[in-house]
C-alpha cells in the first residue's frame, strides 16, 4: 500500500491540441516523425519585438461538430455536439477553447460515456493547470478601457479570462460534480494538476479525476514579457531550428500553446469495466528550489529531489528507468541543470534515453507538463521514444553526463517506465512516474 492511499490509478484517456496537431494522434505522429510546430507569430503583429516566433495551434476549429455526441447528463438530457457552441465562443478565452476540445477528445477516447450511467457524478472531478490565463483577453480589455471607456468592459471579461474556467467551463460540460480546481505553478502547473488528481483517487476521495492544462499567451504581453527576459530564442530566420535543447548552439525557448487532458481513474473500477489502459501513475515528486524565481539550483538539486520523490514512491530500482521526457526547454542554464540532475538519480540506467518534445512544439508553459506526460503514455503505448530534433552539437556539460538525449531521430525499443520532468519559475518542480499497467 502507498503511503498515500491504497488505490491505484491508471490514465484510459488521452486529448492533445498543440502546435504540431489538433488531435492525440495527429500529434503524436508529428512528434515521433520529428516534425516541428514552430512558425513565425501570425496571432498578432510582434512589431519589433527581437522574438518573432512561436509554436501556435493551427486551423482550430472549436466549433466543430463532434463526430460522436456525448450524452454526460444521460440520454434523456441534451447531447454535447460541439466542445465549444458558436454562442459561447466569444464568452471564453481562446486558452478555454483549447481546453475544452482537448476534454472532450480525452473523455470520448476513454469510453466513460458508455458507462456513466454506471458511475454518479460526484464521483468525477477535474483539475485542468494552467499558468497564466487569458492574457490575451486581458490586453484586448485593456484597449478597450484605454480607447472607449471604463462603461464599455464586456460582463463576459471577467470569466472569461480567469484561469479556473478552463476547468470550470469543461467540468459544466461534461457533468463533473467532484473537486472542480485549478493547479497555478507556472511551467509546473498541469504536471501539478496531474499528481495532484492522482492523489484525489490514491485517497478515495475521486473514482475519475479529468486532468490536464491549456495555455494560449501568443500576444504582444506574453511575447513581449518574455522577450523583455531576455528568456526567448530569437532565431527568427529559422523558425524550426530555433527550439534546440541540450545544443550547444541553443539561446533560449520558444513559446507554443495548446492543451493536453487526462482521464485518470481508479484501476478496479477500469479494469471492471474493460478500459484501455494507457498505462498506471506509479510515483508522483514535487520539490522546490527556495533558491531564485527563475533561475535553477547549480546542481539541478530542487528537480533531482523531486525525481527521486517519484521513484522512491514507485518503488521501482533506479536501472528500471527506460524514458525520460525531460523539461528541456532549450534555455543555457535549465538544460545542464537538468542534465546533471538526470545523471545524479540514474548513474546506472544501460538503457535510459532522454529526450525533448519542446524542440519540437515549443514551450507551452501551464500546459508543458501534461502534453509531455501525454507524449510519455504514448511512447509506453507505442515502444518508441521521440527525438530531440535540432541537436546538432550536444552541449559539452551536457555530453559530459554520458546520457542519451535520442538526437534527432524516434528510437524504437521496448518502453516499461517513463518519466516527465516539470520545472517552474519560482523554484517548482514536479516528476510524474507512468508505467505499463502490468508492470
Amino acid at each position: 500500500m502507498s503511503r498515500f492511499g491504497k488505490y491505484r490509478v491508471v490514465v484510459t484517456g488521452i486529448g492533445i491540441v498543440s502546435p504540431v496537431g489538433n488531435t492525440r494522434e495527429a500529434s503524436w505522429n508529428s512528434i515521433i516523425e520529428g516534425k516541428s510546430g514552430i512558425g513565425r507569430v501570425s496571432l498578432f503583429d510582434p512589431g519589433d519585438c527581437s522574438a518573432q516566433i512561436a509554436g501556435e495551434v493551427k486551423n482550430f476549429e472549436p466549433t466543430a461538430t463532434l463526430s460522436t455526441p456525448l450524452y454526460p447528463r444521460g440520454k434523456d438530457q441534451p447531447p454535447v455536439t460541439q466542445a465549444v457552441s458558436p454562442r459561447e465562443m466569444k464568452r471564453m478565452d481562446r486558452f478555454i477553447h483549447l481546453a475544452l476540445v482537448a476534454g472532450v477528445e480525452a473523455y470520448a477516447d476513454s469510453g466513460l460515456e458508455q458507462v456513466r450511467d454506471k458511475i454518479s457524478a460526484t464521483e468525477i472531478g477535474i483539475n485542468i493547470g494552467v499558468g497564466m490565463g487569458g492574457l490575451p483577453g486581458i490586453e484586448d480589455t485593456h484597449n478597450t478601457l484605454r480607447d472607449k471607456g471604463i462603461r464599455r468592459i464586456s460582463p463576459f471579461f471577467i470569466p472569461q479570462v480567469i484561469p479556473n474556467l478552463a476547468a470550470g467551463q469543461l467540468s459544466i460540460l461534461l457533468n463533473t460534480q467532484n473537486t472542480n480546481y485549478c493547479s497555478v505553478s507556472a511551467c509546473a502547473s498541469s504536471a501539478h494538476s496531474i499528481g495532484e488528481s492522482y492523489r484525489t483517487i490514491q485517497r478515495g476521495e475521486a473514482t475519475v479525476m479529468l486532468a490536464g492544462g491549456a495555455e494560449s499567451v501568443v500576444c504582444a504581453l506574453g511575447i513581449g514579457g518574455f522577450a523583455a527576459m531576455r528568456a526567448l530564442s530569437t532565431r527568427n530566420d529559422e523558425p524550426t531550428r530555433a527550439s534546440r535543447p541540450f545544443d550547444v548552439g541553443r539561446d533560449g525557448f520558444v513559446m507554443g500553446e495548446g492543451s493536453a487532458v487526462l482521464v485518470l481513474e481508479e484501476y478496479e473500477f477500469a479494469k471492471k469495466r474493460g478500459a484501455k489502459i494507457y498505462g498506471e501513475i506509479a510515483g508522483y515528486g514535487a520539490s522546490s528550489d527556495a533558491f531564485h524565481i527563475t533561475q535553477p539550483l547549480e546542481d539541478g538539486d530542487g528537480g533531482y529531489r523531486a525525481m527521486k520523490n517519484a521513484l522512491a514512491e514507485s518503488e521501482l530500482p533506479a536501472d528500471s528507468m527506460d524514458y525520460i521526457n525531460t523539461h528541456g526547454t532549450s534555455t543555457p542554464l535549465g538544460d545542464i541543470q537538468e542534465a546533471i540532475a538526470c545523471k545524479r538519480l540514474f548513474p546506472h540506467a544501460k538503457n535510459l534515453h532522454l529526450s525533448s518534445t519542446k524542440s519540437m512544439t515549443g514551450h507551452l508553459l501551464g500546459a508543458a507538463g501534461a502534453i509531455e506526460a501525454a507524449f510519455s503514455l504514448l511512447s509506453i503505448r507505442d515502444s518508441i521514444v521521440p527525438p530531440t530534433i535540432n541537436l546538432e552539437t550536444i552541449d559539452p556539460k551536457c555530453a559530459e553526463t554520458g546520457l542519451d538525449f535520442t538526437a534527432n531521430k524516434a528510437v524504437k525499443k521496448p518502453i516499461r517506465t517513463a518519466m516527465s520532468n516539470s520545472f517552474g519559475f519560482g523554484g517548482t518542480n514536479v516528476s510524474l512516474l507512468f508505467k505499463k499497467a502490468d508492470a
